[in-house]
């Protein structure tokens, strides 16, 4: 991998030299120079975006990668805001996939590790094994879709839940006020497949098995971001600025050294 920044490093100064000695002073050869070395920094964060989905394993576990960009994007715009905490953990809900196929990815990106991969429940009018319907209003009983901060840790009728808020303006945003939150159920289960051919459907909620719950709530509380996924819909969101994403990854994570070895 070395070898790969270090060919990198060297197209970009033959590059940087060409436009030196071919531009015009009065042409802003600088402005130049910064879209090459943009250009560059933007094929290292590809590399690195590779890498690291097939350091965790992602594709043999059925997520794509281009889902898997739109969710780490994501998370390094909100890293640049503030808004998450220390743990480097990013959870996706991909329903582009069947309730059937365990499509909940948690994932420590410090560790390049997926550290747990089961199912999830989406709401009973977003559709039947797979959702086609989403919506952020009160009584829809529809997920929504978009980035999600975790919240609040309580006790409900579900028995021990998570908060969430919704990042997303129109899209997921009245999720506090719906009592959207990740709990467990009991129809999010091989059996409950055995019999539907799907998994049970939520209030909109994303339910989890009621045996992972625990494990899945202690995994990503804290102010962790979950990103509920389809592909499908006209989802828009500030924080899919893939400029800004690049240069905080390479700035967090110093890809032109450590990340590459």
């Amino acid at each position: 991998m070395n070898k790969y920044i270090l060919g990198i490093a060297a197209i970009v100064l033959a590059l940087i030299s060409i436009v030196g000695t071919s531009w015009k002073a009065v042409e802003k050869p600088q402005t130049q120079q910064q879209a090459l070395l943009n250009i560059a920094a933007d094929s290292i964060y590809n590399q690195y975006i590779l890498n690291l989905y097939q350091a965790a394993h992602l594709d043999s576990a059925g997520l794509s990668e281009q889902v898997f960009e739109k969710a780490l994007t994501g998370y390094y715009n909100m890293k640049y805001s503030g808004l998450l905490q220390d743990k480097s953990i990013l959870t996706i809900a991909d329903f582009d996939q069947e309730s059937s196929k365990k499509r909940l990815y948690i994932i420590d990106l410090e560790k390049k590790e997926l550290i747990l991969n089961t199912w999830v429940a989406h709401g009973q009018n977003s559709g039947g094994d797979k959702p086609s319907y989403f919506s952020n209003t009160h009584n829809s009983n529809q997920s929504s879709l978009g980035f999600y901060l975790t919240g609040e840790v309580y006790f409900g009728k579900h028995g021990r839940s998570l908060k969430l808020d919704g990042m997303d303006q129109g899209f997921n945003s009245n999720a506090r006020d719906r009592a959207i939150v990740v709990h467990g159920a009991n129809y999010v289960c091989q059996e409950t497949i055995n019999q539907l051919g799907r998994l049970g459907r939520s209030q909109g909620c994303p339910a989890v098995p009621t045996k992972l719950a625990n494990k899945v709530i202690d995994a990503i509380s804290d102010r962790t971001l979950l990103f509920i996924n389809n592909s499908d819909q006209q989802y828009r969101s500030s924080f899919l600025n893939e400029a800004l994403a690049s240069s905080v990854a390479l700035n967090y994570n110093k890809i032109f050294t450590a990340q590459m070895d």
